[in-house]
């Protein structure tokens, strides 16, 4: 990975700056978040037809140009940054890594995507299972070569979104077995899939689904039988190094409003910016963005490394964007004093979408427990 951007990859985000500061502003995004279908559909058109962007950032087994980590940090750094409600890293980075693992008739699904026509998420949550996917209890039974998949999901986001679901079942073995979970691709107006849809705290828009005997062809599995868990193990680090770039830029949004509006607040005659217990404070908070962004930068580097590798630099990276969204979202709040929770300033909003990242993809305790496993593993 380069740190100093290439002339392609300044363009790259030159462009997309710049279609967001036009078309994408806090009161337009705040609309959309209240109102049908809860997100922008003239938007996602436009970042994959206008901009191309979909293309650029696609997996190259699935007709993408293959954007790598550089690509993939500066496109979410900036979807963190306006507080983009459309579902690139669920759809592109997530959904369509999946489906380059897909038999060639789901793999045709990329295609849509990269021209906005499809969305399609990764349906993995269920109700008590939280991070460990052994304990996933769905269900796919094997019928005259076709499957059949009943289970449960929880708050699978941008799922009312969706046309195509990747859902995470059991083919063999009980729940708890580290072997036997498989991948498929359900239409979201497939017999016996029901949506449950509701709003986020931070403003999307999720799902509980429940799929009662969900019939799907033998090629919507993804991969071999069984193989799910080290496809679900990488999704979920590269999810995670995704997440953390748009933190990056969330949290450096948050800490840019505070500084301006601390040199602007007036208190006993002189801007609170002035008061160098403040000051210190702000730098700190500058200091955990920083952390955040050089974390997600190795997490994007490891992507390709070994599972241990790749897995110690998603969960340090994890750690660390739990703690900087706590620390940073919750002091860009106290400096803002009670308006920061008010609807009408953008820091509540990033505020809340902070908290919602901090518990996403794991807890920090719980990768905290995973790296020390992953210590006593290697010694």
């Amino acid at each position: 990975m380069q740190f100093d951007l290439s002339e392609e990859l300044n363009l790259l985000k030159a462009t997309l700056q710049q279609f967001l500061t036009q078309r994408y502003g806090f009161r337009e995004r705040v609309s959309a978040s209240r109102t049908a279908p809860g997100y922008r559909p003239d938007i996602w058109q436009a970042l994959a037809q206008q901009l191309g962007l979909l293309g650029v950032i696609a997996p190259e087994p699935v007709g993408g140009l293959g954007g790598g980590a550089d690509e993939q940090m500066i496109v979410m750094e900036e979807m963190g940054r306006f507080l983009c409600l459309e579902p690139v890293a669920e759809t592109v980075f997530q959904a369509m890594w999946l489906l380059s693992k897909a038999a060639p008739p789901v793999q045709a699904l990329a295609a849509q995507i990269v021209e906005g026509r499809v969305i399609v998420v990764p349906a993995i949550g269920e109700p008590g299972v939280r991070y460990d996917f052994p304990a996933i209890t769905t269900r796919a039974e094997q019928t005259a070569g076709d499957w059949m998949i009943s289970g449960h999901k929880a708050v699978v986001v941008a799922a009312p979104w969706a046309q195509h679901l990747i859902v995470a079942a059991r083919t063999s073995g009980e729940a708890g077995d580290a072997d036997g979970l498989s991948l498929f691709v359900v239409p979201t107006d497939a017999a016996g899939v029901t949506l449950q849809p509701y709003p986020t705290i931070d403003g999307r828009h999720a799902a509980d689904i429940v799929l009662e005997a969900v019939p799907v062809e033998a090629s919507a599995l993804i991969g071999k039988p069984g193989d799910g868990l080290a496809l679900l193990e990488e999704w979920r680090d590269r999810a995670i190094a995704g997440q953390a770039a748009e933190a990056a830029g969330l949290l450096d949004r948050l800490v840019t409003d505070t500084v301006a509006y601390c040199k602007e607040r007036q208190q006993f005659g002189a801007p609170i910016a002035s008061y160098q217990v403040l000051q210190h404070r702000m730098v700190d908070m500058h200091i955990q963005v920083e952390l955040v962004r050089s974390a997600a930068l190795l997490a994007a580097a490891k992507l390709d490394a070994p599972p241990r590798e790749r897995a110690r630099a998603a969960s340090s990276a994890k750690v660390a964007v739990a703690q900087a969204c706590r620390y940073v979202g919750q002091n860009a709040v106290q400096l803002h004093g009670g308006m920061g929770m008010t609807d009408e300033l953008a820091i509540g909003h990033y505020f809340k979408r902070a908290t919602q990242i901090e518990a996403e993809l794991g807890t920090e305790s719980w990768h905290l427990a995973r790296l020390a496993m992953l210590a006593a593993e290697a010694c």
